[in-house]
């Protein structure tokens, strides 16, 4: 007897069958863990993208806040090794090691290595059947040369491939402090990449690209983690005289017309609450010496951002090529706020002109990562005005006018505790964990980057372990940010603190206090209502004593339970 679909069994099933050919590939997608992505830019403000009020084409980032999360109180560490070190481990920088940078000052929380009681997403995600790769920028160890110990670089801290550098900082066109994996290589003597013309950007894009190439044809059954640490925009200014030219008159008007510019954008975007007041410019336009020079520095800065959002949109168009991009938490941010530092901005002339310089072979590293320095064809690296900044013979940093331009609305640098110091864009793109109402959504949680080891472990439902290799490993700091992907508060039950160089600050709900280390002592400590105030114009010490004791109070706790010491650092008695 021929079987029909008429029996309440069968009807039950037809159902089923039916769902199952409507929703079967979303069901597919929540039941496979999500592919992972950090981006990480370096020495860029808050409002440096496009999405966050800048005049720079980002077209990459934008498309991906058009239909993700946009967070605008995301914190960072205020400096390269710090916020790396959070990043990776889900720890505050004195936790992993890393208070200051790399140097070991005798203290567990200045050893300038990434902690052994600590682990990084990399070793978290691995065990849970992630593939792990990163391109870029390491900056957590001290152990920098072709022949120092490596205990401490990518692969042995998790990842399965690295290409990039372990140094922090140096040339575009000839980063020193390059690596594949684990052996050092130069631009010209590496057999696996041979592009045209070299610029780390491009770099960084690419083997990220074909990381992920190699991942789909080896690994496709496996969910990979990739960690992308550019170093755009950090000086030096360098990008291709193509991208210099886009910008060309861009910002002839200058640092305040600029700024404004910003601000309204922002604040028609969203990310800025109208209730704020904007920071003061700092620099007088109309007083600028060489203003053709200090225009040409930020024409080189901006054209490095869009560099690194076209290598973005690159990683982007892989994922998608391989069926990933839906099913991938993808996210950006910045390491520090916008760097006000001087380096390269006053003439070299006198110290090179009589300097020979001989040939650099293909085998052989450029030993230095700031000037004096040599091209591989033996011409001397220039610096300060009068010297046109984006070509590979030049070395100069865009300078504090542009970088207070990086920071609208706020005060402050990387370095500082001040929101211009600690602000990053924090953008989120996960389509199939998101609802769809969440899609160009501006979150206003207090978030940061300690939440990134948390949320990591969340969504990939990894196992955060007790103890790795022997070592007993320090709990999460972080919270997880699934709440607020959803929509919903997130369940934070500690203020949020900072220390670096001795600038310090503290986050509880809407408050906050912040000192600066300056002219060699502490100022005072400051209290601002980050609700009606988050540029930080209105010092409420005086008003709210009773507050202002509380959060001091709650910091050095803070201090004394993750290791920070008394600044100016003194070294540990032996």
């Amino acid at each position: 007897m021929k079987r029909t679909l008429s029996t309440p069994g069968a009807k039950w099933l037809a159902s089923l069958l039916l769902l199952t050919s409507l929703f079967g590939s979303a069901f597919c997608r929540a039941a496979t863990k999500p592919n992972v992505v950090i981006i990480l830019s370096d020495d860029m403000g808050y409002s440096d993208i496009g999405c966050y009020g800048s005049e720079i084409a980002t077209p990459s980032l934008d498309a991906l806040a058009k239909n993700g999360l946009r967070f605008t109180q995301f914190y960072n560490g205020a400096r390269c090794c710090p916020t790396r070190a959070s990043l990776l481990t889900g720890l505050y920088a004195h936790q992993a090691g890393i208070g200051l940078m790399e140097g070991d000052s005798g203290f567990d929380g200045y050893r300038g290595e990434l902690s052994r009681k600590a682990v990084t997403v990399a070793e978290v995600l691995r065990p849970a059947g992630y593939r792990t790769y990163m391109s870029g920028k390491w900056h957590v160890t001290s152990a920098k040369g072709p022949k120092a110990d490596n205990s401490n670089w990518p692969v042995q801290r998790g990842f399965n491939r690295f290409y990039g550098t372990i140094a922090g900082a140096g040339s575009f066109y000839d980063p020193a402090t390059l690596c594949r994996d684990n052996k050092f290589i130069t631009p010209v003597n590496d057999p696996e990449y041979e592009p045209k013309r070299y610029h780390y950007t491009d770099a960084i894009s690419d083997n990220a690209v074909k990381f992920m190439e190699d991942h789909g044809k080896q690994h496709a059954e496996q969910a990979l983690f990739l960690y992308v640490a550019y170093t755009s925009a950090h000086w030096p200014m360098h990008a291709w005289p193509e991208d210099i030219a886009r910008y060309k008159g861009r910002y002839d008007a200058g640092y305040d017309t600029i700024r404004q510019a910003r601000f309204k954008r922002a604040r028609e975007l969203g990310v800025i609450d109208p209730r704020w007041k904007m920071s003061p410019t700092a620099g007088n336009w109309d007083s600028v010496r060489d203003r053709e020079w200090e225009i040409q520095c930020m024409e080189v800065y901006a054209a490095m951002v869009e560099a690194m959002d076209r290598g973005i949109g690159r990683i982007v168009a892989e994922l998608k090529r391989q069926g990933r991009l839906e099913n991938t938490l993808f996210v950006y941010l910045q390491d520090n706020g916008g760097c006000s530092e001087g380096l390269g901005r006053k003439s070299n002339a006198d110290e090179v002109k009589d300097k020979v310089f001989k040939l650099i072979g293909p085998d052989e590293f450029q030993t230095k990562i700031w000037p004096p320095m040599q091209t591989r064809d033996g011409r001397p690296v220039l610096t300060g005005p009068g010297v046109a900044p984006g070509g590979e013979d030049t070395y100069i940093a865009y300078g504090g006018g542009w970088a207070n331009v990086s920071n609208t609305p706020f005060r402050g640098y990387k370095h500082d505790g001040l929101e211009g110091g600690i602000s990053t864009p924090f953008i989120v793109h996960w389509p199939a964990g998101t609802p769809e109402s969440r899609r160009n959504a501006v979150v206003n949680s207090p978030a940061h980057l300690i939440d990134l080891m948390a949320t990591c472990v969340d969504v990939s439902k990894a196992d955060y372990p007790k103890e790795f290799k022997a070592e007993n490993i320090k709990p999460l700091e972080g919270v997880s940010l699934m709440p607020a992907f959803l929509g919903r508060d997130l369940q934070r039950t500690a203020p949020l603190a900072w220390e670096h160089h001795g600038n310090s600050a503290l986050r509880d709900g809407k408050w906050k206090i912040v000192t600066e280390y300056r002219d060699n002592q502490p100022t005072k400590w400051e209290l601002y209502d980050m609700d009606a105030d988050r540029t930080e114009l209105y010092d409420l010490a005086a008003a709210h004593p009773e507050k202002m004791k509380e959060l001091v109070a709650e910091w050095q706790a803070w201090a004394d339970r993750v290791g920070v010491q008394p600044w100016p650092l003194k070294r540990a008695a032996k």
